[in-house]
């Protein structure tokens, strides 16, 4: 599947390769970038085979944010009736973020060049965030008299130190891929960061995508419930998976010293 703003390919181990494809206008979100990135994000709900995804942008940036193109056009869709609810709990410009966040498996981005505003929030949405010390990173909404409103707030609990968040938040202040690891919105530092996404997404692909799935579930348990939520979720997840074949197979490929073959959800 392809689409003018953003391209997928599932490739033969089940990883999906999702970019960003405005390198021109180092992938800023326009109108249509939004809908292309929704569109691409529901798909990978049903994609049969899916185990992993890796996100990146096309060209010199993973993406600019914004573009600044729709204040001097006068605003755009993205900024109208922002408090409807859409996409289930988010709203279009949202839903960007969110749905990497909302996909069954996990993602991880490759994140080099620019990732300033938007950008930001939607690499945030990423299970694993895969850097190149040099990028140039900022929570860039300030600058433009506006608040961070594209899930970051959500998608930020657990990455960052509140504090920092704030002096992030209220400056706009820029900042490379290296200080992005230390506060926490970068999992890793690599100079090739497409190289070591894919890397990951094909170890994740090795593994059995049932529990994979459920998984990524339970981030999403741990983050919302209390603990007695916590621990019953984590049984009924295991319930659903011990025994059966791709978690036999996971034993036996593990036993036998051997690649495992597994049935795709």
């Amino acid at each position: 599947m392809t689409d003018e703003r953003v391209t997928l390919h599932l490739d033969e181990t089940g990883v999906a390769q999702v970019r960003l494809n405005r390198a021109d206008k180092l992938n800023a979100l326009d109108p249509a970038m939004f809908d292309a990135i929704i569109e691409v994000g529901d798909s990978l709900r049903s994609l049969k085979g899916l185990r992993a995804v890796v996100l990146a942008g096309e060209g010199r940036a993973f993406c600019a944010g914004l573009d600044l193109s729709n204040f001097s056009a006068g605003g755009s869709d993205v900024t109208r009736t922002l408090a409807e609810r859409t996409h289930g709990n988010a709203n279009r410009a949202q839903e960007a973020a969110m749905t990497w966040r909302k996909c069954p498996v996990p993602v991880i981005a490759a994140v080099q060049g620019v990732c300033f505003g938007g950008g930001l929030q939607i690499a945030s949405g990423a299970d694993i965030r895969v850097v190149h010390p040099d990028t140039r990173m900022a929570i860039m909404e300030m600058r433009w008299g506006l608040v961070p409103d594209m899930a970051g707030y959500a998608l930020w609990r657990g990455l960052i130190r509140t504090d920092v968040l704030r002096e992030l938040t209220y400056t706009n202040r820029e900042f490379t891929g290296r200080e992005a690891l230390e506060i926490g919105l970068a999992t890793f530092l690599e100079e090739d960061p497409l190289a070591r996404a894919q890397a990951i997404a094909t170890e994740i692909a090795n593994r059995n995508p049932e529990a994979v799935r459920g998984a990524k579930r339970l981030f999403d348990v741990m983050d919302d419930s209390n603990t007695d939520g916590i621990l019953l979720a984590e049984s009924k997840e295991q319930d659903a998976i011990m025994r059966k074949p791709n978690q036999v197979e996971a034993v036996m490929a593990g036993m036998q010293k051997r690649p495992p073959q597994f049935t795709d959800v």
